[in-house]
């Protein structure tokens, strides 16, 4: 028998659905949780699928766990609360290659792909729905690229380890970037204060012009 769940990672709590479905088999509700939080506590703050391999006979169980989403591994990696709610014209996060590759490699085994480099292909299509650059790039623009080779070294090298010296110019571009997008955005909403009362006088002008014509 097998029973699925969707956990928070390494804090599974007790509920009614756990209870309702092992309590009749006689099974210890308590060492499921255990054994489901230590098999789980890698994904600290991410929801993981598992599943439960129960033999109602014996009360034995088997805890099977999958990687969690290749959203929440992302926002995990990059310390993201969440994606971007406007993805084409506002980024989040700034990610390397490297840290691509590494959700690739973790993510393979339950993804229809492959070879890794259709694996990280998968990862960035993910970047671009949640509005992460990758390499100070759009992650669109690194779809491209991928299919063109440049970074065929690294993905059969399998290289997930990022130099600390590139994850500071990485968070540096981030930084500017943002700083770069403010600026806009407070130029937007002053031109669009200026063109209110315009709007305004014009609307004025235009009844003046009417009572004028009655």
């Amino acid at each position: 028998m097998e029973i699925k769940l969707l956990v928070d990672g390494g804090a599974m709590t007790p509920g009614p659905a756990l209870s309702q479905k092992l309590g009749p088999m006689g099974i210890n509700i308590g060492q499921v949780i255990s054994k489901v939080n230590e098999a789980t506590k890698e994904f600290k703050g991410l929801k993981v699928p598992v599943t439960l391999v129960v033999d109602p006979s014996t009360k034995e169980f088997e805890v099977r766990v999958s990687s969690p989403p290749v959203s929440g591994l992302l926002k995990k990696e990059l310390g993201l609360e969440k994606g971007s709610g406007l993805q084409e014209t506002e980024k989040v996060a700034n990610a390397s290659i490297e840290q691509i590759i590494s959700i690739a490699k973790a993510k393979m085994p339950d993804l229809l792909c492959k070879d890794l480099k259709s694996a990280v292909k998968t990862v960035v299509g993910t970047a671009v729905s949640l509005g992460i650059l990758i390499e100070n790039k759009p992650a669109k623009e690194v779809e491209i690229e991928i299919d063109e080779g440049k970074y065929d070294k690294e993905i059969s090298e399998e290289k997930t380890e990022t130099p600390p010296e590139k994850l500071a110019k990485l968070k540096e571009y981030l930084e500017n970037y943002k700083r770069e997008l403010e600026k806009i955005k407070i130029k937007q909403e002053e031109e669009s204060k200026e063109e209110t009362p315009q709007e305004e006088k014009k609307e004025e002008q235009k009844e003046e012009t009417n009572e004028e014509k009655k």
